[in-house]
């Protein structure tokens, strides 16, 4: 299997549906923020290994708890993970926090920042 494949496509897009629903639904863990999403799930082509790129919606000091509760609950997200997607192999999950979202946020925020400046200018 290729990596670009339809076959591998639609394997990460059910490996990214199914962890976003077993961090918000099952998960309890307090050092997880509440506001945490799958942003991006890279399967490998042989399927024995996953990073999962997730986002949080918080300072810093909660994206890194938040990590290190999903880091602490790999073995238990694995398992569930078996359990509900019909794999040859399950893979080994690495969690990855992704903060592109945030750039996002402050690229627009700063990109307004300078119309606002030019426009006063005038």
């Amino acid at each position: 299997m290729r990596k670009n494949s339809i076959k591998n496509t639609r394997i990460n897009m059910e490996v990214q549906r199914t962890l976003s629903e077993i961090i918000r639904s099952e998960i309890k863990d307090p050092r997880i923020h509440p506001m945490t999403t799958v942003v991006a799930v890279d399967v490998t082509p042989d399927l024995k290994y996953c990073k999962a790129y997730v986002s949080v919606l918080g300072d810093e000091e909660a994206a890194k708890a938040t990590i290190e509760g999903l880091r602490s609950a790999v073995g238990y997200v694995r398992r569930e993970l078996a359990h509900r997607v019909n794999l040859r192999n399950t893979p080994e999950i690495k969690f990855v926090l992704d903060q592109s979202i945030e750039y996002g946020v402050n690229m627009s925020k700063l990109i307004d920042e300078v119309t606002k400046n030019t426009k006063e200018e005038e």
